[in-house]
């Protein structure tokens, strides 16, 4: 993974990476903190769709946890060096091709889509569908 993060300026991070931070999930948490370190350093960029709020968000929603709500909110949307991207019509064109060259799924294709758009060159995901796109090369933590 640091030969990976090495290589990038910019990368798009899935939300399954913030899961995994955010839970400090036992088998990738490690690997997620590195991630986050990563990108707490000067010159480093990160960009996530705002559909990994959504995608988020779900578990204390439905828990009527609002107190996880606003710890998500104020640790996220605060956190240096991470932008948060909302899909726009470009965006969604490019999801588009992406869930018909690729067959994706469309969260999936607005991720990636996301990340083309904001310059990404690497995406950092548990997801391995996301190889199929060859915009921008994909590190998956279970490859690591």
């Amino acid at each position: 993974m640091r030969q990976f993060l090495r290589r990038r300026h910019r990368i798009a991070i899935d939300t399954s990476i913030f899961i995994y931070e955010m839970e400090a999930n036992g088998r990738y948490v490690t690997l997620a903190d590195g991630i986050f370190q990563w990108l707490e350093q000067s010159g480093h960029a990160g960009v996530t769709s705002t559909i990994t709020m959504t995608e988020l968000l779900v578990p204390p929603y439905r828990e009527k946890d609002e107190d996880r709500v606003n710890l998500f909110y104020g640790l996220l949307t605060t956190y240096p060096n991470l932008e948060w991207i909302p899909p726009g019509l470009e965006i969604a064109d490019l999801a588009a091709r992406f869930r018909a060259e690729h067959r994706l799924k469309t969260p999936d294709a607005l991720h990636a889509a996301t990340a083309v758009w904001s310059g990404a060159t690497g995406f950092v995901t548990n997801d391995p569908v996301f190889k199929r796109v060859t915009a921008f090369e994909t590190f998956v933590l279970d490859d690591a």
